[in-house]
This record gives C-alpha cells, structure tokens and sequence, in this order.
C-alpha cells in the first residue's frame, strides 16, 4: 500500500473563490483528478492522499495561485491544463507561459498565450517573416494571430494588415448567394471581423478601414497585387488549391509578416481535391526563414467539451484510416 500523507497549504481568501471554482468546480476536479482529499479549514487547505499524488496536487495548487496573483480569472481549461501538465510531469510552467503578453483587447483583458503550443506559435511568428500554424478548432491560431499583427500595426512594424480567406469553397463560387457582392462576401469573412472588434473595438476597424489601413478581403482579390510592409493573415488556408497557395505565397513583398493558419481535417475541397495548405507544408519544409507551429488538441482553449469532441474526432479518424490501410492492404495482396 502507498504511504498516505497530508500537507497543509496557504492560499490567500482573496484567491479562494478564483481557485476553487464557483461552487468548488475546480477543487473538485482536482480531487476527482489525483484522487486526493481536499479541505479548507481556518484558511489553510489540507491535502490528504498517496505521497506523489499529494505532491502533485500541491504543485497544481501553486501554479493556479501564481496564475491568480497575477489577475488572470482561473478557468477549467486553466485547471484541466495545469492537471495535464503535472501529470506528465512536464518541466513547463503555466505560470511561465502566463508571462508571454501578446496585447489587450478593447475592454482591457490581456490576450496570452495560454498552452505552450500557443507560445511557441506567438513565439515562431515574432521570429520568422512567414508562419504556418495548423491545429484544429479553438486552438487561437487565428485569434492570436489577428492580436500580433494588430500589436505590429500599432507598434508601427507594418503599415497595413491584410486579412484573407478563400471563399467558402476553393472554387469561391459566390454568384448564387442573394445580394451585391459586399454582403455576397461578408458571411465568409464575419469570424475575422469578430475577432477584430474584440481586439481593436468597432470604431477603431471602421476608422482604420476607411484609410486603407485594415483590409478584410476573400483571397481572389489578392490576384495580381504586391504586398509591401504588410501583415498579412491567411484563415482556412486548409481550403485553397495549390494555384490559389501559389499565387499568395508569390504576392509577399519587403517589410511583410505573413500568418498563414489552417485545420487540415476540416477541409471543404471536393472531394480527392488537394490542399494548397497540404502542399505547401510538404513543399517548404526546409526553407529557413519559414516557421510551422502544429497546434493540437492540448491548446484548445474554447470551452473544454471542444477538446473532447476533437479528440474524439481524430481517434475515430485513426481508426477509420486503420481500417481502410488494412482493407488496401489485403486487397492488393488477392492480386
């Protein structure tokens, strides 16, 4: 049998409620988690459980109060993170990737990265002139992203920040919706308006829009033009064709930073199609200057249900795949 033992611990009453959960949520699932016993009692919180167990819960404990001392509102994809971390008795800090601030957003809240998949992405994009982050949904690779390039402009680093995606499908067949071709175009366009409200405010788009500032366009309109000095994004790169990838890749010009995000599971293409996002990985893996950040379903950062369902998702595409390597496999060998 493991030997039991118990340790006392000080958080600040100030820290309780941000730490523990509303309703104890959080306290709970670290308890459930590590299979310890948990109480609060005279302001301290006593840990009961097997010796490591007990030794992990504590580091749990102090990494959530530093993320909480800092002002930082404690979720559970802050908790469910730490809980993974020190279960993998992984070197990496929260509290260490907590330091890393990328800008504010319009009511003040700091946007950070918040898994050190995240860092490394914010990291690689100050580094390199080009990056490519690919994960899959709720990663931030578009949201962090949007606040780089929006820190960039105000810092005067570019002079302009371009947004781009392909239109619905990488054919951009847009002629059968109702409408001109502003409100044609818009729906496809609305996630990277909304993170830009957030980060910049409504009035502050519009103002810099008008200028020529901001520029929120479908990637057909980027045919034929150079872009100089710019910040460039490129969302759903997972639904271009290798032209269409080609034909960005090829516009960059001097004094540009290019962020270029996808989800290759999430492809619309028709079928058999390939991506342009696919090729492009595969075609300028050695080239230097450029950086890629895979983001995995670690870095989800939504609500921790998406976690769930995306790795539900890629078992369930392992093992779709397994079956159809195994029943190539088999069929070749009839022959």
């Amino acid at each position: 049998m493991m030997a039991q033992e118990q340790i006392v611990l000080d958080i600040p009453a100030s820290h309780e409620n941000n730490i523990f959960g509303r309703l104890d949520a959080h306290l709970k699932k670290i308890e459930r988690t590590l299979q310890v016993e948990v109480v609060l009692r005279d302001g301290s919180v006593r840990i009961t459980g097997e010796s490591e167990r007990v030794g992990e819960a504590d580091r749990v404990f102090g990494e959530l109060l530093k993320l909480s001392e800092r002002g930082n509102t404690i979720t559970e994809q802050n908790v469910d993170y730490v809980l993974s971390l020190t279960q993998e008795k992984s070197p990496v800090s929260l509290a260490d990737i907590d330091k890393e601030l990328v800008g504010f957003t319009i009511q003040g809240k700091p946007i950070k990265p918040k898994t050190l998949g995240q860092k490394k992405y914010v990291d690689a994009i100050r580094e390199k002139m080009m990056v490519f982050g690919v994960g899959p949904a709720g990663t931030g690779k578009t949201y962090l992203a949007m606040a780089m390039a929006i820190q960039a402009f105000k810092q005067d680093e570019v002079g302009k920040i371009i947004l781009t995606r392909p239109a619905i499908e990488a054919g951009e067949n847009l002629g059968f919706l109702p409408g001109d071709l502003q409100s044609k175009i818009d729906p496809y366009l609305r996630p990277l308006y909304d993170a830009l409200y957030q980060i910049m405010g409504a009035d502050g788009f519009i103002k810099n829009s008008e200028k020529g500032l901001i520029e929120v366009a479908p990637l057909a309109y980027m045919r034929g033009r150079t872009l100089d000095n710019a910040f460039i994004i490129l969302d759903e790169a997972q639904n271009t064709t290798p032209a269409q990838m080609k034909m960005f890749l090829t516009r960059i010009g001097f004094g540009s930073k290019v962020v270029i995000t996808g989800d290759l599971s999430q492809k619309d293409l028709p079928f058999a199609a390939v991506s342009g996002l696919e090729q492009a990985l595969k075609v300028l893996r050695d080239v230097e200057e450029i950086g890629v950040s895979y983001l995995t379903n670690k870095d989800v950062v939504r609500h921790p249900l998406v976690q769930k369902i995306v790795h539900a998702y890629e078992k369930f595409e392992a093992r779709e795949q397994y079956r159809e390597n195994r029943k190539n496999h088999h069929s070749q060998k009839r022959k």
